[in-house]
């Protein structure tokens, strides 16, 4: 059966911010090679398949973009301001990955490149990737402070 609303329906994604438990804690970035943002930083991530959750769809797209895959993740939360992707009216959600050091990674896909970050030099970042990168930084410093209690 197939159903039919007047109601428009967004676009879903998925993103996954990797952070190293490191004394200096390097992040994963993306430079995308498409547009929206070609050229800029942002998190490996990208659009929902219809058979899939949003994490399955996080795990997927890291590692189609970077090669990594990873099998423990935390939601950071729902994004969802009208005007994020330019591309259309689109909600994210975003996942956190929790890893001991950098691992060897590469631009896959439609990313030009993948490259560690430390977390105090970031460089500027597409779409409201600056509002998760601060939510997910609370997200890790509680569950490391968690983790080390």
């Amino acid at each position: 059966m197939s159903y039919t609303y007047k109601y428009p329906r967004p676009a879903v994604t998925a993103d996954c911010m990797v952070i190293t438990k490191e004394r200096q804690p390097k992040v994963l970035l993306i430079q995308r090679g498409f547009e929206p943002f070609k050229g800029c930083w942002a998190f490996p991530g990208g659009f929902m398949n219809m058979d899939e959750t949003t994490e399955q769809c996080a795990v997927r797209e890291l590692e189609e973009e970077t090669g990594l895959l990873v099998s423990e993740l935390q939601q950071i939360g729902a994004y969802s301001k009208v005007d994020r992707d330019p591309r259309g009216r689109t909600i994210t959600v975003a996942y956190l990955a929790i890893i001991d050091a950098p691992v060897e990674v590469r631009g896959l896909d439609d990313a030009a490149q993948a490259k560690w970050f430390s977390i105090s030099d970031l460089p500027p970042l597409a779409f409201d990737h600056d509002d998760i990168m601060r939510d997910a930084m609370a997200l890790f410093q509680t569950v490391v402070s968690q983790k080390n209690s």
